[in-house]
């Protein structure tokens, strides 16, 4: 029976709290509103930053004066601009006005004189006032065209600011808890296959696989307060978006609250169903006398597998997909499958090098680290022609509404997007490629934080530019989130890991696994 070091216990609190520090802190200081937005883009701009998130369009500058070159040179200076830009918002539709009044009435002057000396040469004069007072009407337009504009990027751009400490939360919570998912998958699948090699490491994946209730239960709280608009993750959750928005509300059959949480609650009571009771005949088998709970779960894990298959490619639609929701990828289901199941490998892999570093799971060796690294490597292939073959073939056929996700991605996210390619492919597949260094512990430690990391970026990837565009930055909401996220799963892994014996002692194939070589 495995028992849960304190040293463990205190770095996976000590986790959970700098977290919840960090969390609560992007809360904090997110925008409420669209002044303290300005603020933000005057301080930006007065401390130098030049980025997309301090800047605007060049019309709304000009309707507003040169507020962002008054900001350059100091921050008492940004305030100062600051302060302009709101004055000559307010003036200069009033002094356009005033224009307006006064030209109109040299015109109206002039056009009597026009009537009454239809042969006077200087007739043309009168009409001088008319083009000028058309133009003060071009320019009163103008300027409420601008002054609107302004206000609609303050507006964007607040609630960019206020869905990132919640994009951020929403990414971490997905993550661990897919993690959790991609375990039990891989768990079922050793039992449909009656695979002779894992059975000695069961109990590491039904550990890891204990994360998915309590993770399940978070990842729907951020559904339920995306449907109380509390957050606009999901854009097509807003009335006012799905009512100017003929794509979205094609789509509103199926995009729609009430459905949306039915399907995921659907989708999490199974999986946990499933969880729950291969978990109770794993712990009964050892007990049994005879095969009966050996093969209970054998008919489980084909019936959760088929179930698995279609509500993990309906999951990566709803939770992922859909906050693009003009963009469409008819493998996305599988490219989501991939990396969550490539990062649950890993996570096996190196919660058994733990376990067998401090003194349990002595019958696990170096061949069946060698076959988790094997798989490691090969779904991370796996996923890299994925990815490949989405991006080939969308970029190759060039339709606007599919290639607006990886332009998005290039621009404004052009390192973490290349970047998790070199992280999730070129670096795992030169570590690995070699035989002998899957036997390695720290070789695939190595591998395994690469892969995590690079998987991390991955699912920041997808959910990011949808939901905070170029707002986006590594702040104290990610660190937080990732760190607390991080320390909830290892303690609730390893605490359950706790609660039964390490060696799934009666199960039918235990002493093939145990004798296992390659």
């Amino acid at each position: 029976m495995y028992t849960f070091s304190s040293r463990l216990k205190t770095v996976a609190f000590a986790l959970m709290v700098l977290g919840l520090l960090g969390i609560g802190y992007s809360f904090f200081t997110a925008p409420k509103t669209i002044e303290d937005v300005e603020r933000i883009e005057a301080e930006n701009a007065a401390h130098g930053h030049h980025g997309d998130a301090a800047h605007h369009d060049a019309a709304p500058h000009a309707a507003h004066g040169s507020a962002t070159e008054a900001t350059a040179p100091s921050h008492e200076g940004g305030e100062a601009a600051h302060d302009t830009t709101h004055a000559v918002a307010a003036e200069a539709p009033h002094e356009a006005h005033d224009t307006i009044q006064a030209e109109a009435a040299v015109a109206a002057a002039g056009h009597e004189g026009h009537n009454n000396n239809d042969g006077d040469p200087h007739t043309q004069e009168a009409h001088a006032p008319h083009a000028d007072a058309h133009a003060a009407h071009e320019g009163h337009d103008d300027a409420h065209a601008a002054h609107k504009e302004h206000e609609e990027h303050l507006k964007h751009t607040l609630v960019q600011l206020q869905n990132k400490p919640w994009s951020a939360l929403y990414v971490s919570a997905l993550f661990f808890m897919l993690i959790s998912l991609g375990a039990l998958a891989f768990y079922a699948i050793q039992n449909a296959a009656s695979a002779g090699w894992s059975p000695v490491l069961f109990r590491v994946m039904e550990g890891i696989s204990g994360y998915l209730i309590p993770g399940a239960i978070i990842v729907f709280l951020v559904f339920i307060a995306g449907a109380l608009d509390m957050h606009k993750i999901w854009i097509w959750m807003d009335k006012d978006v799905v009512a100017e928005d003929h794509l979205i509300q094609a789509k509103s059959g199926f995009l729609n609250k009430t459905f949306f949480l039915i399907r995921a609650a659907i989708f999490m009571g199974g999986w946990i169903f499933y969880r729950q009771y291969s978990r109770k005949n794993s712990l009964a088998q050892d007990e049994a006398t005879d095969n009966s709970y050996f093969k209970k779960n054998f008919k489980a894990a084909a019936g959760f597998l088929v179930f698995f298959i279609v509500s993990e490619s309906m999951m990566s639609w709803d939770w992922i997909m859909s906050v693009d929701p003009h963009w469409y990828s008819t493998l996305f289901g599988w490219y989501v499958f991939a990396s969550f199941v490539v990062s649950a490998v890993t996570v096996i892999a190196m919660v058994t090098l733990y376990l067998k570093s401090v003194g349990y799971l002595e019958y696990v060796n170096t061949s069946h680290i060698h076959d988790l690294a094997k798989f490691m490597f090969g779904f991370s292939v796996f996923w890299t022609y994925l990815w490949f073959s989405q991006f080939m073939l969308i970029w190759y056929a060039d339709i606007p509404e599919e290639v607006t996700y990886f332009k998005t991605r290039i621009e404004d996210f052009n390192l973490p997007f290349f970047g998790m390619v070199v992280l999730n492919f070129v670096l795992p597949i030169l570590i690995l490629i070699n035989t002998d260094f899957k036997r390695l512990t720290w070789v695939v430690v190595l591998a395994g934080t690469i892969i995590l990391c690079g998987h991390y970026i991955d699912f920041f990837n997808m959910i990011m530019p949808a939901t905070v565009g170029k707002q986006w930055f590594i702040g104290a909401g990610e660190i937080g989130a990732l760190m607390f996220f991080l320390g909830l799963f290892i303690f609730v892994v390893f605490t359950t890991l706790t609660k039964a014996p390490l060696l799934a002692k009666r199960n039918p194939l235990i002493e093939e696994s145990k004798h296992f070589h390659y």
